[in-house]
């Protein structure tokens, strides 16, 4: 049994490596719609046709998608346009470092000769990486319509799968228990999506308005940035930091005031990641931060950036449906912070 289990969970990978295109964007279809259910019912009480209301959802999640990319497509590729003047500016600002790092650079020489590594396969390994990112950045961006159709139908059909779900239990106590088991699950993941969107929103205002104080200039464009990279756990953040500096490094004259944007939202990052999100969910359950690492870089290899941005939320989801059924407790509390 254990042998046609293995099997079975490595043929399940397997699918789900292959059919990538379909099936991630299923997810976050899910995802958004459990995210979207409580405004779904709100429109329900007010009397809207439920088909018309999961339209008017789905077109706002369009528009507002829409939206945010018009108003930051410009300043981004002004950005953009401007980063080649980043890195020598960078670099000059920071020529008090050129020794410590020739050092470091030399010891790594030494290490690679020691270990017989070659400098071009590491370049090679960078490659692959960035065309992996840029790779998964559209991939996610193709798969959005595929997301949207999903979630209509989705938010359209409603109950029906828990419905069915309960009529093939065979006794009463069964069928109870299933919804029971049903309400709490779609109850905690709500607050939970709902929490984390808050909370990447509140990091997007406050880094906007850092950015504005401090003269780096385009609020919108950064507290987009933001919001986006801090549903990504750790990697996220940390290259918002590269990226904040190196827009401190064309907006700014002096060290100081360089690393002024880059440290300000590291601070708000830390405030918020170590405070705020802790102590508003703590009371219905923490993740494993081990397990969180170990979820990204797994589902970042799988389905790339759309991955990366599920892995958190996907193990929430399993997190909270272990809690609920007895024989997967173990397994909950082992992913417990």
């Amino acid at each position: 049994v254990i042998f046609l289990g293995g099997i079975f969970f490595l043929l399940s990978l397997a699918a789900l490596y292959t059919a990538a295109e379909i099936v991630w964007p299923l997810v976050f279809a899910f995802t958004l719609s459990l995210l979207l259910n409580p405004l779904l019912r709100f429109l329900d009480r007010l009397h809207v046709p439920r088909v018309l209301a999961a339209l008017l959802l789905v077109l706002a999640v369009l528009a507002l998608v829409v939206g945010l990319g018009t108003a930051i497509s410009g300043p981004a590729a002004s950005w953009v346009a401007k980063l080649p003047d980043a890195l020598p500016r960078l670099f000059q600002h920071l020529r008090f470092l050129e020794a410590p790092f020739a050092t470091l650079q030399h010891f790594w020489e030494r290490i690679q000769d020691f270990a017989g590594w070659q400098s071009n396969a590491n370049s090679s390994a960078g490659i692959a990486l960035l065309t992996k990112l840029f790779t998964g950045t559209g991939s996610f961006a193709s798969g959005f319509f595929t997301t949207l159709l999903f979630l209509f139908f989705l938010l359209v059909a409603g109950e029906i799968f828990l419905q069915r779900l309960v009529e093939i239990m065979p006794r009463f106590s069964s069928k109870r228990q299933v919804v029971d088991i049903a309400k709490q699950i779609e109850s905690d993941i709500s607050v939970y999506l709902m929490t984390i969107t808050a909370m990447n929103a509140a990091v997007g205002i406050a880094t906007a308005a850092v950015m504005w104080l401090t003269g780096v200039g385009d609020p919108v464009l950064w507290g987009t940035t933001a919001f986006l990279l801090n549903f990504v756990p750790i990697l996220g953040p940390l290259l918002g930091v590269l990226i904040f500096l190196l827009a401190g490094a064309l907006a700014a004259d002096t060290v100081w005031l360089m690393f002024l944007p880059a440290g300000l939202y590291f601070g708000i990052h830390v405030i918020e990641g170590e405070t705020f999100t802790p102590m508003l969910l703590a009371r219905r359950f923490t993740l494993n931060p081990v397990m969180m690492i170990v979820s990204l870089v797994f589902w970042f290899w799988m389905w790339g950036v759309p991955g990366a941005i599920l892995s958190v939320p996907m193990l929430a989801m399993t997190k909270i449906v272990c809690d609920r059924v007895r024989p997967l407790a173990a397994f909950g509390h082992f992913l417990e912070g």
